[in-house]
């Protein structure tokens, strides 16, 4: 039985047996069911649909309306832009990452501990209690879509992934269905990050890391 028969068996034997889940449960098993879908279903549409994709040489947008019991409905248009980057869900899951094993070396200072602070060009500001969770809002009100396009590595882990990563993978917090920031750097480099963000998405961020 895959994950989503499972998932979807859960919930079934919940309601026949009388049992309310409730809406803090019924929340998690959309998120789940997204995450499954994202993971192990949609890939294999791609694979499936790719090659004969590749006989067309001109953009163009499909959409696939999907009811259970009903037949496949598949929509095509030329017009571009009609959907934001956002509404689309990334097929390819990241690769995992390869890292070394650091053996021995010396103890490494830590740096004296500080918060960054975001001033906007509208001079509200963005301060967080921790440099991490000003990263992650920062990330957030920016576009997690939009920065993961700039490619920023961290740890040889993309800044924003669709993988949780199989050595730093506490460290990364979600900030989308699918989407993860990695939080595994030192202040300064948060800052460079940030600093990297907003010129590449022209925001007018000044970043100040505050002791």
């Amino acid at each position: 039985m895959s994950k989503l028969s499972k998932l979807y068996s859960m919930i079934t034997n919940a309601q026949e047996l009388g049992i309310e889940l409730g809406k803090e449960v019924y929340k998690q098993t959309d998120k789940l069911e997204e995450e499954i879908i994202k993971k192990e279903i949609l890939p294999v549409v791609k694979d499936q649909i790719e090659p004969t994709m590749r006989q067309i040489k001109r953009d163009l947008t499909l959409v696939v309306d999907y009811v259970p019991g009903a037949p496949l409905r598949i929509r095509l248009s030329r017009e571009p832009g009609i959907y934001n980057r956002e509404d689309f869900i990334e097929l390819t899951p990241d690769p995992q990452a390869e890292h070394g094993t650091r053996k021995g070396g010396k103890n490494i200072k830590r740096a004296p501990r500080s918060i960054i602070k975001i001033t906007r060009s509208d001079q509200s500001v963005l301060l967080e209690s921790t440099a991490a969770a000003t990263l992650v809002a920062a990330i957030k009100e920016a576009d997690p879509f939009k920065v993961r396009g700039l490619g920023i590595l961290c740890c040889k882990v993309p800044l924003v992934s669709t993988t949780k990563d199989n050595k730093y993978g506490d460290t990364q917090v979600e900030v989308a269905p699918g989407l993860f920031v990695i939080t595994h750097s030192n202040n300064q480099m948060k800052k460079d990050y940030l600093e990297q963000i907003s010129t590449a998405l022209n925001l007018g961020w000044k970043v100040e890391l505050i002791k």
